[in-house]
């Protein structure tokens, strides 16, 4: 007999999926009743579906009251994770998105490529970059809005001789395509069938425009504005906008408002306390960690900039040690009534043999990139000091399993130029761009050092640390270096896994997947693969 009448029946097939199965979706529209409902449900014995009839139905704030009195009375942050909201924030800068990006826990984010799209449009007859106000309002306005305006239009006068000189030097005719009559790759003069050729002049231009745009990015000053789309819960939105509110930089701090004001449509009650007594003291106690840190180290450590690209290994331990940790851990799960310890005493009377054998027997089974390693594999950690171009930069930051801390963009480590910079006889208008960039941040930054940041293009130089496992190494290294990627962070990747390779030669295999080799359209055979899926969903 069912548990509910037919009547209920038809008032629950509007809140939820089905009224009969134990497993069912809540399509209940309102999203802080479907919050409230799963929060409600580990405080009784009964069914959601009859909280729903019994506690929700006739309350039309009862989402909002049950929120108000566990968030506010009891504190329970866990709560805040059963709202969830999407939010598209347009016509912000590379500063603000990479702080909004820093969140690594609860939020998931899709940005706007500078590999795929132009950035040389025109908003009202002006270049799309943030103008910061403390700036503009300062002598230093002119010289500012002049020097990211010269980048741009270094960038948009170079974009149309790049991608002629990319496919002159990578013509069509050098590579396969596929030929729908009989299946097979031919060369381009060989295709007969119109939408072949068709087809192939698509997956050529997209790919030879993305290898000229991956070239000039480096022109672009941080200053440029960009979209990003914000997946994610209430617990990690409120994080969000208290980091936010707290900033030194007008356009974070206008942020932290404007995002606020639109989760207060959809999920206000998930997020109330990023602005109330406890997110302002929670943003005080952020500055005041700032002030601290900025104090000791002005204090205790004499700065000396990095010159040029640095990828290096700095911390890591012997190998021997590592090797019995993770074969420890691998053996812990299928050890009842075995403590770690005893475990590990026991493998370390292993032979060495014997030891690498048990490792290779997990790289063996491994037969995809996305055969992600046991979890035994995160017991060991690696951390890398890095400098390299902000743009490259910015795609290693959306790596989120690992503890990333990076310093403030400044023109202090010099510039990386692109050989194809070179060879196309622009370096003089490169490095007149960077020359400009270096004098006005140098200027700005003695009374805007945060501020200042706008204006450094993405081929400055840039410092910061990475520390991850050796199970988050694989996914990174192994992502990172798949043919398609950006020259610049494949080639990082690559010099990862050859350190990690030179200090961890036997566990360093299971980064099975690692690419060493070099590409010249990198985007082609990605391009290639979408056009035949484009194919696959017509017919």
């Amino acid at each position: 007999m069912s548990e509910f009448s037919v009547k209920e029946k038809k008032i629950l097939s509007d809140h939820f999926s089905n009224t009969d199965s134990n497993v069912f979706a809540i399509i209940t529209p309102r999203q802080v009743d479907r919050g409230a409902l799963m929060s409600r449900y580990s405080r009784t014995d009964k069914s959601m579906r009859q909280i729903f009839l019994d506690e929700f139905l006739k309350n039309k704030n009862r989402g909002e009251e049950f929120y108000n009195r566990v968030l506010l009375e009891y504190g329970d942050d866990s709560v805040a994770e059963l709202g969830e909201a999407q939010i598209a924030i347009e016509g912000l800068s590379n500063i603000a998105v990479k702080k909004i990006e820093d969140r690594r826990i609860g939020l998931s984010y899709l940005e706007k490529s500078s590999r795929y799209v132009a950035w040389n449009k025109k908003e009202s007859g002006k270049y799309r970059f943030y103008r910061d106000p403390e700036i503009m309002k300062s002598k230093f306005a002119d010289m500012y809005e002049e020097t990211c305006n010269f980048s741009f239009d270094v960038y948009s006068k170079k974009i149309e001789p790049m991608i002629k000189y990319v496919r002159e030097k990578y013509p069509i005719e050098k590579y396969r395509f596929k030929d729908s009559a009989d299946g097979q790759e031919k060369s381009y003069s060989k295709l007969k069938n119109e939408m072949d050729i068709k087809s192939a002049n698509m997956i050529y231009k997209g790919s030879t425009k993305a290898k000229a745009l991956d070239i000039l990015r480096g022109l672009l000053p941080a200053s440029t504005l960009t979209n990003v789309g914000v997946t994610g819960n209430g617990r990690a939105f409120e994080y969000l906008l208290t980091v936010l509110a707290s900033s030194e930089l007008r356009e974070e701090q206008e942020l932290a408002s404007k995002i606020k004001a639109e989760l207060d449509t959809t999920i206000k009650s998930f997020v109330r306390r990023a602005d109330d007594k406890y997110g302002k003291a929670f943003q005080n106690y952020l500055n005041d960690v700032k002030k601290k840190t900025k104090s000791i180290t002005e204090k205790e450590i004499k700065s000396k900039p990095t010159k040029g690209i640095k990828t290096s290994l700095v911390d890591y331990e012997p190998e021997k040690s590592a090797i019995d940790k993770i074969i420890t851990s691998i053996m812990y799960e299928q050890s009842p009534s075995t403590s770690y310890l005893n475990i590990l005493q026991q493998v370390r009377k292993f032979s060495n043999k014997k030891k690498i054998k048990i490792i290779n027997e997990f790289v063996k089974i491994r037969t995809n990139r996305r055969h992600r390693p046991p979890r035994a594999f995160e017991n060991i950690y690696y951390t890398f000091d890095l400098c390299n171009n902000f743009g490259m930069f910015r795609d290693f930051h959306r790596h989120r399993a690992l503890t990333l801390e990076r310093q403030i963009l400044t023109t202090d480590h010099g510039y990386t130029i692109p050989n194809e910079i070179k060879i196309l006889g622009i370096e003089k208008d490169f490095k007149d761009c960077m020359n400009k960039t270096k004098e006005t941040f140098e200027k700005i930054r003695t009374k805007y050092p945060e501020q200042g940041q706008y204006v450094v293009n993405f081929a400055y130089n840039y410092s910061y640390f990475m520390k991850f496992n050796l199970r988050e190494a694989c996914h990174l290294i192994e992502l990172r270096t798949v043919p398609q990627g950006h020259i610049d962070y494949r080639r990082i990747a690559q010099e990862m896994f050859n350190q990690i390779n030179k200090v961890h030669p036997s566990l360093s295999k299971i980064i099975k997947f690692v690419d060493l080799k070099e590409y010249d359209l990198e985007r082609f055979e990605s391009e290639k693969r979408t056009e035949e899926k484009r194919k696959n969903i017509k017919k």
